[in-house]
């Protein structure tokens, strides 16, 4: 993508702002999300140099001398820092003498603390900002600020929307990997997708493990697309693997942020770690291409339409909580009696908005069971319960019950102060 092409990212500001007073800021998220393009435009307006440790000549001048890799008087920045963790020492050194804040800048495409053997994770000296692909809001230029307005706004936030079913079933399928929203021909987008999933195994995955079946690695991926939005349960006899292998492997996917766990939600906290954590790819373009759909096979009866949408919602959401002024963390709801709902999000106050995602263009009474379940539960905690459809206008369905268009999440701005 050209310079003057290039889209704007909401992590911009986080960066820019963490560089004015912590010493390493550290930009983490999955590859070919933009990592490599923010930070070059970060660093563009600063005394910088750059390494980058993909590149061999780079790796191997990091490991024969990591506390010389890393002298510089101003900006270092290092790509894919990851793949030398040693150089954390060394950083660490550098930073521990010289306490200036922004000295480094550093892109990685793995949890660096999930790395085997390493030396230490900078606590205090470093602020990480995490990168998702582009979000529809950036990729559209409009506000991205849905969750600011929910909390704020509560049932009085209103959005009407003349996106229909067709044009989410695109924006599930091209997903927001720079290099897919690129490729206007669907065909290519297919090529880069796989081959992108094909690289993070042979490169990233190994990494981080000693991966000894990898074709089941290879199928577990595709039956986790068919399984997006779900609690993922019972795949031991299609794999042929134990359970606790595969619990491994989906640690592993998270790691290198091809997939999100999102944990279950419940008020009390000693249980909620052992909520099953449901699963969503970080991007839904790679689960639509794994399983071979393109925007008109999503719309046809029996598709996986519902799903898929689902889980587009929730990472969206997910993006959205990186940048939103509102402090929240996403979670999902069920309880014993199967009662559902699809995304929770609570902010620091205790303070809960509920969601759940329908793929139809209307919207029943039924569909805010599980919402209700949670405003009974809650009180006044409970700010409101949205149905996110694909219908165009917002209907009220009780007195903080909403149904709203899905474009909601990315169109609607935020309440000013």
């Amino acid at each position: 993508m050209a310079r003057s092409d290039l889209i704007p990212r909401r992590a911009q500001a986080l960066v820019d702002a963490a560089l004015e007073d912590t010493r390493v800021v550290l930009v983490n998220g999955a590859r070919q999300s933009g990592k490599s393009t923010l930070v070059t435009v970060v660093a563009g307006a600063r005394a910088s140099q750059r390494r980058d440790l993909d590149l061999p000549q780079d790796r191997e001048a990091a490991l024969a001398d990591p506390v010389g890799f890393v002298e510089f008087e101003g900006l270092m920045v290092i790509d894919e820092i990851q793949r030398a963790p040693d150089l954390m020492l060394a950083i660490k050194a550098a930073v521990d003498a010289d306490p200036r804040p922004g000295s480094f800048l550093l892109s990685g495409s793995s949890r660096l603390l999930a790395l085997r053997g390493l030396p230490d994770a900078l606590p205090g000296r470093m602020e990480t900002v995490e990168l998702w692909p582009f979000s529809q809001g950036e990729i559209d230029g409009t506000p991205d600020r849905f969750v600011d307005a929910i909390f704020a706004l509560g049932p009085a936030l209103r959005h009407d929307s003349a996106i229909g079913r067709a044009d989410y079933a695109a924006r599930i399928v091209r997903g927001g990997m720079p290099e897919a929203v690129a490729r206007a021909d669907a065909r290519r987008r297919g090529r880069f997708l796989d081959s992108y999933v094909q690289a993070l195994i042979d490169r990233d995955v190994r990494q981080l493990a000693d991966i000894e079946r990898v074709p089941q690695l290879r199928r577990l991926i595709g039956l986790l697309a068919a399984r997006s939005a779900t609690i993922v349960r019972g795949l031991e006899n299609d794999l042929e693997l134990s359970r606790p292998t595969i619990a491994r492997y989906l640690q592993l996917l998270d790691e290198i942020f091809l997939i999100k766990q999102i944990p279950g939600w419940s008020r009390n906290l000693g249980t909620r770690a052992t909520q099953a954590p449901k699963m969503v790819f970080v991007d839904s373009g790679i689960a639509a291409q794994q399983l071979a759909m393109d925007a008109h096979a999503l719309l046809r009866p029996g598709a996986p339409f519902g799903p898929l949408l689902e889980g587009f919602v929730l990472s969206e959401l997910a993006r959205q909580l990186t940048w939103s002024d509102q402090l929240a963390e996403l979670s999902h709801y069920r309880d014993r009696d199967r009662v559902e709902v699809d995304a929770v999000l609570e902010n620091r106050r205790g303070q809960v908005v509920g969601i759940e995602v329908k793929a139809a263009s209307t919207v029943r009474s039924d569909d805010f069971r599980g919402l209700r379940r949670l405003e009974d539960r809650l009180g006044d905690d409970f700010v409101a319960g949205v149905v996110l459809y694909t219908g165009t206008t917002t209907l009220p369905f009780g007195e903080r019950l909403r149904a709203m268009p899905v474009s909601a999440l990315w169109q609607v701005a935020a309440p000013e102060a």
